[in-house]
């Protein structure tokens, strides 16, 4: 079966990753770089078909598939385990988002720095969250819970909002919210008040959904607004916020997400484990796909 490169729904949050030196491999980069032999190295591979992309895709893809070592612990390059035929379902999901990282013009070594947290993520310590049912969406007992950081005024937070809904709606999976506001946004953490405070009064996610759709004109006044819309007691926050009642809730909400590693939103956690490979349903999907298939092995990557 041919496995067809995915389409990138939402591709909107890159980390700056530092280039780090790339492990020897049988095939040196500049091997094939100099003499143009990058659609030769990813063609006939067993399962794959890399002929659609383009001759720099092929060229980063190439180097990623020549210096890295099979992801399922085969002591052989990714090209060399591709080749048999038989490489293991972890190797061929990351091959395959390597592939369209590569089109979207990511270099070589920037998907080899993410695949390789990506794959060292799993066996570091996770992060135990003390979740708020509340504040969470899905089956408890889901076998996968995401736990996303986030701030109202944080565009890229509203742009994941639609690829979490979808990922919510077609997989069996479990999604908690956690404060995070940002000091660079003057609304946020009245924002994030008010969302705690519709919380406590049974309405979190109808005020989490009006926060951001109403994300570009929030002010205290307009958020006030927003709760009189929806049905809360206006007079009841406001003498919350008098008495600075959800502050410390917010500052212990971020000050544990940096300690988990958050350095932007949106963060996610895949049961615990920090998610780094970039937001699309597409990934989100792989991501889960992976984690899911960790735990049956457990915690291990089989061969095949």
């Amino acid at each position: 079966m041919t496995t067809t490169l995915p389409t990138v729904s939402t591709k909107f949050v890159k980390n700056s990753l530092a280039l780090l030196c790339l492990a020897l491999s049988p095939l040196a980069p500049s091997a094939f770089a100099q003499s143009g032999e990058e659609s030769r190295v990813v063609s006939q591979i067993p399962g794959f078909d890399f002929s659609k992309l383009a001759a720099p895709a092929k060229k980063e893809l190439a180097t990623v598939l020549t210096d890295e070592f099979d992801y399922c612990g085969r002591p052989m390059t990714l090209l060399g385990t591709l080749k048999k035929g038989d490489s293991c379902k972890h190797t061929r999901r990351l091959v395959s988002w390597a592939a369209h990282e590569a089109e979207e013009g990511t270099p070589a070594a920037e998907i080899i720095v993410a695949l390789s947290k990506h794959n060292a993520s799993f066996a570091a310590k996770r992060t135990t969250f003390k979740l708020d049912e509340r504040t969470c969406q899905g089956p408890k007992d889901a076998k996968v819970t995401l736990v996303e950081y986030s701030d109202f005024e944080c565009p890229y937070c509203n742009a994941a909002r639609p690829i979490l809904e979808e990922t919510l709606k077609n997989r069996p999976v479990r999604l908690c919210w956690q404060a995070f506001p940002l000091s660079a946004h003057p609304n946020a953490t009245i924002a994030g008040q008010a969302a705690l405070f519709a919380r406590d009064s049974g309405k979190f996610q109808a005020m989490h959904d009006a926060l951001f759709d109403n994300q570009t004109t929030l002010s205290e006044a307009f958020i006030k607004g927003l709760m009189k819309k929806i049905g809360l007691d206006v007079p009841a926050f406001e003498k919350a916020v008098a008495a600075k009642k959800y502050l410390d809730e917010l500052k212990a909400s971020k000050d544990f997400g940096v300690a988990a590693g958050v350095d932007s939103t949106p963060s996610l956690f895949i049961n615990g484990r920090k998610h780094g490979l970039g937001f699309s349903v597409e990934t989100l999907s792989l991501a889960i796909d992976e984690e899911l298939e960790w735990q049956s092995a457990n915690n291990s990557w089989p061969v095949n």
